[in-house]
């Protein structure tokens, strides 16, 4: 990390980055279905003459994508809670590289709206395992229906990587100092707390480095004793968050945007300059 800490608050874990540009499938390949409409929803100058909600495609027409399209494999479906899955799928392309908190483009046979994902597993799982996994919500969009009500072990789809800081390069000879990263993570109650096990772990495996306090709003159930010591209930707060306001602090905001606004307003009447703030308006 660049900065000497970093604060994250969000109310879901995998959220990030994006990007586009079209591509016309082999007639061979599965994605052939695809419609070339797909591709065909902004106007020539860049501005949308319908009211209605944007899609994927049209909200990151103007960001970078890597020009490698590949297909995947689903081997592997979980329940992560009663509204979100986590997919699993097989990489088929050894040249489909990522970089943590980039996301993909998803095409699915037979459906013509792109979907977009962030990616939720390490770079590192895709290096040693060939697998790449995505948690996602379930909505009616298309392609998240798709994946709560369609998709099998061993359906077929294909992925392309989206990323807004296409033009960062870092310095030849850069070191970066490893920081301290602090997580205030929010959801309804403990069962919405995605990948809490994974982040539980990461505390241990980094003490000192990587911290986590959970918030619940609506817990009426008994919290397990592992979770206990870091659960807080009711809303992230600004107490909660000016003792980590320093000059040496970024913080990236993660979540529907309602509580993206609310939490920009917040560290803002805390002192936190605008600069330090990163975030993304997913929907």
């Amino acid at each position: 990390m660049m900065a000497h800490a970093t604060v994250s608050v969000g109310c879901t874990v995998p959220q990030l980055l994006r990007g586009a540009q079209s591509r016309i499938f082999p007639s061979h390949s599965p994605l052939g279905v695809l419609r070339h409409s797909t591709f065909c929803y902004c106007t020539g100058n860049g501005t949308i003459k319908s009211k209605r909600k944007m899609d994927h495609l049209e909200r990151t027409a103007n960001n970078f994508r890597q020009e490698v399209i590949t297909q995947a494999k689903v081997c592997g479906i979980t329940n992560e809670s009663e509204t979100v899955k986590r997919l699993r799928l097989a990489i088929a392309n050894k040249d489909f590289t990522f970089k943590a908190g980039q996301w993909v483009d998803f095409f699915i046979p037979g459906v013509s709206v792109v979907g977009g994902f962030s990616i939720c597993s390490s770079p590192g799982l895709l290096e040693r395992e060939g697998i790449l996994e995505l948690a996602v919500k379930h909505t009616v969009h298309p392609p998240a229906h798709w994946i709560h009500t369609e998709c099998t072990l061993d359906s077929e789809v294909a992925l392309r990587v989206g990323a807004d800081l296409h033009g960062y390069q870092e310095g030849k000879g850069n070191r970066h100092k490893l920081g301290t990263a602090k997580l205030y993570y929010s959801a309804k109650n403990t069962s919405q707390l995605l990948f809490k096990k994974n982040i539980l772990g990461l505390m241990k495996a980094f003490p000192g480095k990587i911290t986590c306090c959970f918030h619940v709003t609506q817990q009426h159930s008994q919290i397990c004793k592992e979770l206990q010591p870091h659960i807080t209930e009711g809303r992230i707060s600004a107490k909660d968050l000016e003792k980590h306001v320093s000059n040496d602090t970024s913080w990236y905001i993660c979540g529907p945007p309602p509580m993206i606004e609310s939490i920009s307003k917040l560290l803002t009447n805390i002192g936190v300059p605008r600069n330090c703030v990163f975030f993304e308006k997913w929907w």
